[in-house]
């Protein structure tokens, strides 16, 4: 595969030795966490449905490669259906992309494409839940919720932060998406949306999935939210630091601003609407962060709006917090 349609070289490392034709392919990028993609896999080998799936794993940190031959012994015994490439360049856009593309050309009869990340679990019924949802709302792209598992019973109440939290709380179509860490596209959008897939000025920031998802929106696409597709993902004490919460919270409203400025892009003064956008919600973000903090007493969730809004208006004078630049760190 070339790297225009990917944004990645791609080589195959290994194969199931039978793989019937799935109607789901569940796509798992991984980069430095052997263990805890095998746990991811193990969770896919549970899944109570009839409909038949297979995967693939995107190894995206491919010197040592400890992900890809973690992960290859569950494809060459049989275990899953599917198989598990190296995607060279590295980056998180990168990664998606070579497993969008492996997907279609692998699978020709699939016709959806899941994805789940290498720190998440899949409860048993995620993928039903998941397609079953898309099929009842004809949804083109279905996301679901990414509940947070604290290592401490302590740590509990940063459940109800926004950088954790979902958006919504029902099943129902929604306007918009924000992550791809519990996805499911149908594989018409794929077809119809331009390759790379997702931007790759993106790779290092985040937020191609959520620029990927607003393009969708925007070219038609149905978007969905399904309460009942739960993975459950790990979070590290390092999240629940300060200086990484400050991080991520700047980094939500730099990338806030890149896809609008994408979404205006056809506009007449769209930057302009953008900018001014920006400094509005940055002026009204102590109001709002006052009153989070009423009602939650908690500072970090009310400074939540604060930096948003900074980093919204930083991005328009080139600030990026690229934080996969230093995946040890994130």
């Amino acid at each position: 595969m070339t790297t225009a349609q990917t944004g990645a070289s791609v080589e195959i490392f290994a194969r199931a030795p039978v793989v019937h034709a799935p109607e789901i392919v569940v796509t798992v990028p991984t980069f430095r966490r052997p263990e805890q993609v095998l746990d991811t896999l193990r969770s896919l080998v549970q899944q109570r449905t009839k409909r038949p799936f297979a995967v693939i794993v995107m190894e995206n940190e491919t010197t040592e490669g400890a992900g890809a031959k973690a992960a290859a012994a569950m494809f060459q015994d049989g275990s899953l259906q599917g198989l598990v490439i190296l995607a060279h360049e590295r980056g998180n856009c990168c990664a998606y992309n070579a497993g969008f593309v492996t997907a279609l050309e692998e699978f020709p009869s699939a016709r959806a494409i899941a994805i789940i990340d290498d720190d998440e679990l899949a409860d048993p019924d995620w993928l039903e839940e998941m397609a079953a949802c898309a099929d009842r709302l004809d949804a083109d792209i279905v996301g679901g919720p990414q509940v947070p598992v604290f290592a401490e019973a302590e740590h509990e109440a940063w459940r109800t932060h926004p950088v954790f939290s979902p958006p919504y709380e029902e099943t129902r179509k929604v306007d918009a998406l924000y992550s791809s860490g519990n996805l499911f596209i149908r594989r018409r959008v794929l077809e119809a949306m331009p390759r790379p897939y997702l931007d790759l000025k993106f790779n290092f920031l985040g937020g191609g999935d959520s620029d990927f998802l607003s393009r969708a929106r925007q070219k038609g696409f149905q978007l969905a939210w399904c309460a009942e597709a739960v993975v459950r993902e790990t979070v590290p004490a390092r999240r629940l630091e300060a200086d990484w919460i400050r991080a991520r919270s700047l980094r939500n409203g730099v990338i806030s601003t890149l896809v609008e400025k994408k979404k205006r892009a056809g506009e007449t003064a769209g930057n302009m609407k953008v900018f001014a956008k920006s400094l509005a919600l940055l002026g009204l973000s102590p109001l709002r962060g006052l009153r989070r903090f009423v009602a939650t007493r908690s500072c970090s969730i009310g400074m939540y709006p604060v930096y948003v809004g900074l980093g919204r208006v930083m991005a328009e004078f080139g600030y990026m917090n690229e934080q996969y630049r230093e995946p040890e760190k994130n």
